[in-house]
């Protein structure tokens, strides 16, 4: 077995000193990801920052009405939060349905935000992978990829975003926090996740050594009558074939104002602004609502086994904009 190098930081400048000196420390918080991946080979470390000491698990509510989440909030805690069940309802409904109970009570928020890739090409590490060897190829082009992605492919990867909170905090345009060896930052939750392009090995804008302490969640009316639709496979413990998270304003029988997010069908947590733009202005009706999901899949790259994301898509869009209208969507 490989030796791996332990340190319990317990202040956000030490931790991140501790890992911006070494290239192959990585930071650790709940480990569900992490540990899964170190046990299979897939990733290296050298060494390991246990960060799970430092102050950064708050809930707060700002005072323009917005939420700040510590990186390191567990997953059930901020699901339960009565603020986060009234306010911003998709996000807790996005928690519960992304993992069991055991899972939320140990995941932390930044670590979600941070997890890999459950291409099953990429944890085998005697399949090619560009993610995880750049330049290796990709099995999935041309392999089982039924559960790979149809939206923002390249040619060097197809594997689908994993997180289902991502999904929720990029239709309600959260902002991550960092701190790092060049000082703070503040990243647009859309700009967090990059596309992988010609580099799908650089799933994130940060630079090594760079801790999320914190994310926002701006103030958003609309929200509250947020909510978050997951398809899959069985009902419990299980990725996203398709899922939506949607808020809509209605005003007069018009869409006035619209949120649409989509996982499990792209390479990051897709925001749908084709869907939307085609729904603003237009009739709260089940033929809008067509219009935007065809709009959207329009520019969908399907491959042998997954060609059925693309109508599953659609349909699971309009249905998630008609359970908006019946849920009370008129101002």
């Amino acid at each position: 077995m490989r030796p791996i190098s332990y340190t319990r930081a317990t202040d956000v400048a030490s931790a991140i000193t501790t890992v911006s000196a070494d290239p192959q420390r990585a930071f650790l918080a709940g480990g569900t990801t992490e540990i899964d991946l170190l046990r299979l080979n897939v990733v290296q470390p050298d060494g390991l920052v246990d960060i799970n000491l430092l102050p950064l698990k708050q809930i707060e509510v700002l005072a323009d009405g917005g939420l700040r989440i510590g990186a390191l909030a567990r997953m059930s805690d901020v699901a339960e939060a009565p603020v986060v069940q009234e306010h911003f309802p998709m996000i807790a409904q996005a928690l519960v349905l992304g993992a069991s109970p055991q899972l939320r009570h140990m995941a932390s928020m930044g670590g979600n935000l941070m997890q890999r890739v459950r291409c099953s090409y990429f944890r085998d590490t005697h399949s090619p992978c560009n993610k995880r060897e750049p330049g290796g190829g990709c099995a999935a082009l041309e392999g089982i990829n039924r559960g790979h992605a149809i939206l923002g492919t390249s040619e060097q990867c197809i594997a689908t975003h994993p997180s289902d909170l991502a999904v929720a905090l990029v239709a309600l345009d959260a902002i991550v926090h960092t701190e790092g060896p060049k000082g703070k930052r503040a990243i647009a939750i859309d700009d967090f996740f990059l596309l992988p392009g010609d580099t799908p090995y650089r799933e994130h804008p940060l630079d090594h050594g760079e801790l999320i302490v914190a994310i926002e969640i701006p103030v958003l009316p609309l929200a509250r009558r947020s909510f978050y639709i997951k398809v899959r496979d069985r009902s419990s413990y299980e990725f996203a074939l398709v899922s939506i998270a949607t808020a809509l304003r209605i005003e007069g029988g018009v869409i006035s104002d619209v949120r649409l997010a989509l996982g499990g069908v792209a390479t990051k947590p897709w925001r749908a602004r084709r869907a939307e733009q085609v729904l603003i202005g237009a009739p709260a009706e089940r033929a809008s609502f067509v219009q935007a999901a065809r709009e959207e899949l329009a520019v969908a790259v399907p491959r042998r086994f997954n060609a059925f994301k693309v109508e599953l898509a659609e349909r699971t869009i309009v249905r998630a904009l008609e359970t908006a209208t019946m849920m009370g969507g008129t101002a």
